[in-house]
Formats: structure tokens, C-alpha cells, sequence
């Protein structure tokens, strides 16, 4: 009798521990690829889009996404629970934000003045940080051992853009090449190729003469052997965090409080290496007008 007394006396003790168990469920394309053991009081759909492998993006968030879960049920008072859904092309995710089909997302600058347009009630809830500011690079490549040295030397030739959504892949790439004179009508060829990688990829096995893709892609894509240089780099404003127009003033200030806070874990890092700050719609002005711009390509 003693041992079962004292076997409840434990329950009793770690059982509101249970509670603030957090899970992460994982959705691509609707579908579970990571089973979920038990309900929570507040279940959050985090979207974003394959700018990278899938696969690649799933292992890139879920930590992140854990750690906000954990941090988000401290400062609501009830466990919280992250899923994340993954859409295959940047419409397809932006139209999830815009209808409420996911809760928060993490989109590039382009991707934000879509959703904006789409429905106007979609709350910016922080700006991923690069060393203290809000801009980062793109870049628009070319084989190593090409002997173009400008943009106008690229007439006649070819070239490879992202998505055609893409705010480095395609908008911006769009309005530096009208800059130096060169439009769809002085290309040979171009084509939209989706992820930053592929374009990459693309260029160095020699099938478009240029390409244009994330820094950050570039670099990885060097690190593994493929022939590419850099061209020319510009500036991007980085990626904002958003919440549906669904999604309670409570629940996205928790998250702004979370992702804000000068203590984050180095687990922050892997997502946005220099933390976040507190954005506003007009950060992204630039972004517009280059969008603008690209529609003269």
C-alpha cells in the first residue's frame, strides 16, 4: 500500500509537467510526416515555402519552432503546440497566409507585398536581423570560368531566375538587368527555375549563361564544388515573420515578445543569426518598386 501511495504522491507531483509538454507536427502538402502524441490547449499551423529542398526546410525550422512553442506556453499561460506546413510554390503558400489556412509564416520581402495586397489584415510580427539591420544579399552569378564581367554583357545570352515569385530570383535580378539596358527582349533565353539552388546548379553545369539566387544558397553551392562566381551582388531587405488576420493581438504579441527578446537561445540563431527586430510595412518600400520596375522586363 506504501508503494502505491507513494506512486500516486508522483503522479500527482509531475503530472502538470505533462501539460507543458510541447509537440511539433510537421504537414507537407496536408500530409503528417511526424506523428503528434498529444493534444495542447493552443495549436498554431506554421506555413512557409520550399525555396530549398523540403527536406532541407523541415530540418532547418523545427527546432525553432519547438523552442517558440516552449517560450510562447510560458508567456500565454497553456501549452502551445507548432505544426508546419510546407507548400510546394510560393503562391500556394501565400495564398494559406491570405485565407488563414496557416497561422504565422516566415516569406521573403516579395512574398510579403502579395499577401498584403491579397488581404490587408496580415500582421508583421518581426524582421529576422543580419548584423543589427535589415538588409542581406543576393547575387547574380555566372560559371567560373565565364568571361562575362558585366550585366550588359549578358545580351544574347541566357539567363535563370527563381520563382517567379522570387523577391532575389526574380524581381530584383529584373530590375538590375534594366538598369544595365538589358530586358527580356535582349535575352536569348530565360527561364524560371524555382529554387535558388537549381538556378545555381543550372549555371554552373553550363545550361544558362547567368543566374541570379540567396547569398547564402550561393555560398553552399560553392562549398560543395560547383562551378559559379559572383557577377554582381544587391541588396535584399530580409524576410519579415507574419500572422494571419485570424490569429488574436495576444497570441502575435507572445510571439513578437518571444522572438524579440535579447535572452533567445542560440537555437534563434539557426534561423536568424543575428536575432529579430521590430519592422513596419514601409521597410519593404524598396521591395515595391523594384517589383514595379520588373514589370517593364
Amino acid at each position: 500500500m506504501t508503494g502505491v501511495l507513494l506512486c500516486l504522491r508522483a503522479i500527482k507531483r509531475y503530472l502538470p509537467n505533462l501539460r507543458r509538454v510541447v509537440q511539433l507536427g510537421v504537414v507537407a502538402a496536408g500530409v503528417s510526416v511526424f506523428p503528434i502524441a498529444a493534444q495542447a490547449d493552443l495549436t498554431l499551423i506554421f506555413g512557409t515555402y520550399a525555396a530549398d529542398k523540403p527536406t532541407d526546410t523541415v530540418k532547418k525550422y523545427r527546432p525553432f519552432l519547438s523552442f517558440l512553442a516552449d517560450r510562447m506556453s510560458v508567456e500565454l499561460g497553456e501549452p502551445v503546440s507548432i505544426k508546419m506546413k510546407i507548400a510546394k510554390e510560393y503562391e500556394m503558400g501565400i495564398d494559406q497566409l491570405a485565407d488563414g489556412d496557416v497561422d504565422f509564416a516566415r516569406f521573403g520581402p516579395a512574398s510579403y507585398v502579395h499577401v498584403v495586397e491579397q488581404n490587408s489584415g496580415i500582421q508583421l510580427v518581426a524582421m529576422e536581423s543580419k548584423k543589427g539591420g535589415k538588409r542581406f544579399k543576393g547575387v547574380i552569378v555566372v560559371h567560373t570560368d565565364s568571361d562575362i564581367q558585366s550585366l550588359g554583357q549578358l545580351a544574347g545570352l541566357s539567363f535563370a531566375f527563381g520563382n517567379e515569385l522570387s523577391t532575389i530570383g526574380r524581381y530584383l535580378a529584373q530590375a538590375h538587368l534594366l538598369e544595365a539596358g538589358i530586358s527580356s527582349a535582349d535575352l536569348q533565353e530565360f527561364s524560371y527555375l524555382g529554387r535558388h539552388d537549381l538556378v545555381g546548379e543550372a549555371v554552373g553545369a553550363g545550361r544558362f549563361s547567368a543566374g541570379a539566387l540567396k547569398e547564402s544558397t550561393y555560398k553552399k553551392l560553392v562549398a560543395k564544388g560547383v562551378p559559379i562566381r559572383v557577377l554582381m551582388s544587391f541588396d535584399n531587405v530580409t524576410k519579415p515573420w507574419l500572422a494571419s488576420a485570424d490569429v488574436s493581438p495576444k497570441v502575435v504579441a507572445a510571439m513578437r515578445r518571444v522572438m524579440l527578446s535579447s535572452e533567445n537561445e542560440e537555437i534563434v540563431r539557426q534561423i536568424a543569426k543575428n536575432g529579430f527586430l521590430e519592422g513596419t510595412d514601409a521597410d519593404y518600400d524598396f521591395v515595391r518598386q523594384a517589383m514595379e520596375k520588373s514589370q517593364l522586363f
